[in-house]
């Protein structure tokens, strides 16, 4: 797709004097790891962790911690699910509608803003009008939003450098997700599986915006995986790439969950495995050529997409150093791949599940008949938000744990007819939650080679946002009822809440200002900025 201006259709603002921008080479983002006091990508590194090694936060005087200051965002909608950014000084986040402001990180003042021109039929079909984030490379930020374009901002001023579009929004494509700036590429996935899309996952040239390479997670006619799609399905198969990877420079491999087979719960009409969906696909970052998948939910019929952080991971196993990734997957199993293979090496449930009998030795799941969605409803778990879903994890690597947001929720699946219709819901059922008053949230403390559980603080509903741990001994969260709260990493023991007045629904971060460590996390309409006084 050409790459266009798109001056006429933003309103960017400047407040006061012109602030400086962020200048984040590939090299910086390669050794985020080595640079505690920034937050430069959606996962604070490329290997997924979410771990921030800044400990001058501990449990020790956790308890102390106090707002130093908070935005609200400027346009009412859902609650905020925007992991921000932090480089130079300039706090990057996203707000509903694909919306940007940078913010002064001491004061929390708007720098600029970038507020695009969506119009008002956008399509959202089967989520609500949300982004997740930002991406940072060299003098710009990119944004994807959601009428499906691609947008790059000049980090000083906001303004437009070029802008692109990814999708046609008229089918039900739309971006949701936080871009990922690789070396020279800016990685964008889609979301619509509920609109019977065909899913890519695309790479852009950061300069220009030429399209660099595409990748379809519904192979066509003579490409591998076509034959797992019956008859014309695969024109319709969904398996969006909706929620952010990871990537492993030294193997040049980008790490991408792939959502849901479309329609979601009535399989008639797709027979077979429906490659990639509900997959972890390891693509080459400079072709987009396919090195390696594994699915872990085949022909799925409960909407269990694998949009889950992939977290890479080098460790020892019976003795012999391998590169791995792990994750705990929407369908109630924890998995440990090689992720320079994706060899299978172990799985287990680490969330209560009722659908399968375990994994067979290639890790396919050994499906209890009469779990299928019916006329009638069955009640399988986990319900169709699955145990876990699209927020993140936190790895601590010292203790070899992963912190896992859960949702503990069953549900009963029901099963109609589903006839497409261009850019409309194309799902074939739905759910309805089985004894509700038995649904609860957890943070699980999960050994990081073998998914055995080491603790669990128990939440009071299934939650919908993610955790980091840090180096001072903590793990950050926060709940439904509006509550961030801090744990010992190594207990679960909780340590210390704040009740923001608003729904949370996203991932926390931390980072430096003036050379003290704060701890910043979304909730409600507004971006809460937390440091000891």
């Amino acid at each position: 797709m050409k790459a266009r201006r798109f001056w006429p259709l933003v309103a960017v603002s400047l407040v006061g004097p012109a602030a400086a921008g962020a200048q984040v080479p590939y090299e910086r983002l390669r050794s985020a790891g080595s640079e505690p006091g920034a937050w430069l990508t959606y996962s604070g590194t490329y290997e997924g962790h979410r771990f921030s090694s800044l400990a001058e936060i501990t449990p020790a005087n956790v308890a102390r911690l106090r707002p130093a200051w908070v935005y609200q965002v400027q346009e009412p909608g859902p609650p905020a699910q925007a992991t921000p950014l932090v480089a130079d000084g300039v706090m990057y986040v996203t707000e509903t509608r694909s919306r940007v402001a940078a913010l002064d990180l001491r004061t929390g003042r708007t720098l600029w803003r970038f507020e695009p021109e969506i119009p008002k039929d956008v399509r959202v079909i089967g989520f609500g009008p949300t982004n997740r984030g930002v991406a940072l490379l060299d003098d710009r930020v990119y944004v994807g939003t959601l009428n499906a374009h691609l947008v790059a901002l000049d980090a000083v001023s906001g303004a437009v450098r070029w802008d692109v579009e990814v999708a046609d929004n008229k089918l039900g494509y739309a971006i949701t997700s936080a871009p990922l700036a690789i070396d020279g590429k800016i990685v964008i996935g889609v979301s619509g599986g509920e609109a019977g899309i065909r899913g890519y996952l695309d790479a852009y040239d950061a300069r220009t915006g030429k399209r660099a390479w595409r990748f379809y997670t519904v192979p066509g006619p003579g490409e591998p995986g076509h034959d797992t799609w019956g008859g014309e399905s695969w024109k319709t198969g969904g398996a969006p790439t909706w929620v952010t990877g990871t990537y492993d420079p030294a193997l040049n491999l980008l790490y991408f969950g792939v959502g849901n087979p479309a329609p979601d719960w009535n399989g008639d009409n797709r027979p077979g495995d429906n490659l990639y969906s509900c997959s972890l696909i390891a693509l080459d970052a400079a072709t987009g050529k396919l090195r390696w998948h594994f699915q872990f939910t085949p022909h799925d019929t409960h909407d269990w997409d694998s949009n889950q952080i992939p977290v890479l991971v080098d460790a020892t196993i019976e003795g012999r150093p391998r590169k791995l990734v792990i994750t705990a997957n929407r369908n109630g199993f924890y998995y440990v791949l090689d992720r320079t293979t994706g060899e299978f090496l172990r799985g287990t449930p680490y969330a209560k599940q009722t659908w399968a009998s375990g994994l067979d030795p290639r890790g396919r799941p050994m499906v209890i008949p009469g779990t299928e969605p019916s006329e009638k409803g069955t009640l399988v778990w986990p319900s169709l938000q699955g145990a876990t879903n699209w927020f993140s994890p936190a790895f601590d690597a010292g203790r070899q744990l992963l912190f896992v947001p859960v949702r503990e929720m069953g549900s009963r699946y029901f099963k109609t007819k589903a006839v497409y219709q261009p850019g409309k819901p194309f799902m074939g059922g739905g759910e309805v939650v089985e004894a509700a008053g038995e649904a609860y949230g957890a943070v699980r403390a999960l050994d990081a080679l073998t998914g055995e559980r080491r603790w669990e603080h128990r939440l009071h509903s299934p939650l919908w946002a993610g955790v980091m741990a840090t180096a001072g001994g903590l793990v950050f969260g926060s709940t439904n009822e509006g509550n961030v709260y801090a744990l010992d990493a190594a207990t679960g023991q909780p340590l210390w809440d704040f009740q923001t007045g608003g729904s949370c629904t996203a991932n926390p971060i931390s980072f430096l200002i003036d050379g003290r460590q704060h701890v910043a996390t979304a909730c409600g309409q507004a971006v809460f900025v937390f440091g000891l006084p």
